[in-house]
């Protein structure tokens, strides 16, 4: 499956007072990953909850081995696990600028209908955006 990859530099107020990424953090650098990923097949995350879909995160999982500090560049890798169905679910990896995984980490996301708030399963144009990426 492909992936794509984001970087960008710990902010500050990312971190404590020993300068190290508070772990509550790195749930949204997943988000950052994941809306990427979307982003980089040509779907976006705004347009479908306009149109009535929304994606809550049903699992969060992450294996810590490193700690990212205050100023460090890291990236975050983002793959799809398999073809979606009801549920679409990612794997990841946040490295640091000497390529250190810091970070090992999968979500899984289900398609909620937005007025019904009930599982849908993947809608057809999305779907095929992304069967047609992973070619």
């Amino acid at each position: 499956m492909s992936f794509n990859k984001i970087s960008f530099r710990v902010r500050y107020s990312e971190t404590d007072q020993m300068g190290v990424v508070y772990h509550g953090n790195y749930a949204q650098y997943l988000e950052m990953g994941r809306v990427e990923w979307l982003r980089s097949k040509g779907i976006s995350y705004k347009n479908m909850e306009e149109n009535g879909i929304m994606l809550p995160v049903v699992s969060l999982s992450l294996n810590y081995k490193k700690s990212a500090f205050y100023d460090d560049l890291i990236s975050v890798e983002t793959r799809l696990k398999k073809t979606p169905s009801v549920r679409i679910e990612f794997n990841y990896v946040i490295r640091n600028e000497k390529q250190e995984i810091l970070v090992e980490a999968n979500t899984v996301l289900v398609f909620v209908d937005k007025k019904s708030k009930r599982p849908i399963r993947c809608p057809k144009n999305i779907l095929e955006v992304i069967i047609e990426n992973e070619k």
